[in-house]
């Protein structure tokens, strides 16, 4: 018979995306915080990510997710958490747009690859490892560019609320002083995701611009 310890038993984290692709972080009892701050267990270094972003516990042998009130929220499976969600095995979490994470019920369970990528809800979909847009079974050929992705993936986080300019300034030129990108550089970005969309579906305007605030994703199925 195999013998675990109970470290090699604990839930863990995989990061997926960035230079934080392949770590891993063991779920001690009594959980990890993720966040910018260096005072969490991970660690994201990105302006879009809260100080203190999102909580994973364990309680009666379930591990839990939490949003702790981040500014650009937290996913599981690119659903928004609100409140605690449970995590089932392959689950992927998103943090804001700057990381993904695969939960794996323990090391010992651990899949040599993952399949089955979850995809984000709703008639157009993104594949968050792949960075790949779907309509049903289709794929968009050629991919978005970087800056048209961070713009619809950021759009479909928010679930059809408002994303404001200074929002999507922040997600999609993260490297970037706010008053470095002008108006016209949003709309234009705007309008060339609008037209990769319409080679999709020209039947349906998907991005719905409240004027004077910003943008909403009209995504329902």
């Amino acid at each position: 018979m195999e013998n675990h310890t109970s470290e090699d038993l604990a839930p863990i984290l995989i990061g997926q995306s960035g230079d934080q692709r392949g770590r891993r972080w063991a779920i001690i009892p009594e959980g990890i915080i993720l966040g910018r701050g260096e005072e969490c267990d991970v660690v994201i270094a990105d302006r879009q990510v809260s100080r203190q972003h999102a909580r994973i516990t364990r309680k009666h042998g379930c591990t839990y997710l939490e949003d702790l009130d981040s500014k650009n929220g937290t996913c599981r499976n690119g659903t928004p958490v609100k409140g605690e969600v449970e995590l089932s095995d392959g689950d992927v979490v998103q943090i804001a747009l700057a990381g993904e994470y695969l939960y794996v019920a323990s090391d010992s369970t651990l899949p040599l690859g993952f399949e089955g990528t979850p995809l984000r809800p709703g008639r157009i979909r993104v594949n968050p490892i792949e960075h790949s847009v779907l309509f049903g079974e289709q794929q968009l050929d050629p991919p978005l560019s970087i800056h048209q992705y961070r713009l619809l993936a950021l759009l479909i986080l928010r679930g059809g609320a408002l994303v404001t300019r200074e929002d999507l300034i922040a997600t999609v030129w993260p490297d970037e002083e706010p008053g470095g990108i002008t108006d016209q550089a949003i709309d234009a970005l705007v309008r060339r995701l609008r037209d990769r969309l319409k080679e999709l579906d020209p039947e349906r305007e998907y991005i719905v611009t409240v004027r004077g605030h910003g943008f909403r994703m009209d995504n329902s199925p």
